[in-house]
């Protein structure tokens, strides 16, 4: 079973608060919401850390959040993007433009 997490980035998002997980039979994916990229890298890494293989970030994250997360997994779940250049979730900006 592929364990994979979906992290979005949202004003007010609270990792402790707004996370969720669906198992289908071949799926565990569990979506956490962020409020910051520091945020996303703490809940990347204890993601990655519990056996996560993949972690596919929202469109909030621009290319600095991407890298961040990256890089603090340190190989241990392949990191993947939706990408947005301006996301409408955002007020139509990057979160590198915000974060």
């Amino acid at each position: 079973m592929l364990v994979a997490a979906f992290i979005f980035i949202a004003p007010g998002a609270d990792p402790a608060v707004h996370r969720k997980t669906v198992e289908t039979p071949g799926v565990q994916l569990t979506a956490v919401g962020v409020e910051t990229y520091e945020q996303g890298v703490a809940v990347a890494v204890e993601m990655a850390e519990k056996g996560c293989g993949a972690i596919e970030l929202c469109g909030g994250f621009g290319i600095r959040g991407t890298y961040m997360v990256q890089e603090a997994v340190k190989g241990k779940a392949r990191v993947g993007a939706v990408r947005f250049d301006l996301h409408p979730g955002l007020d139509n900006k990057s979160g590198d433009e915000l974060f």
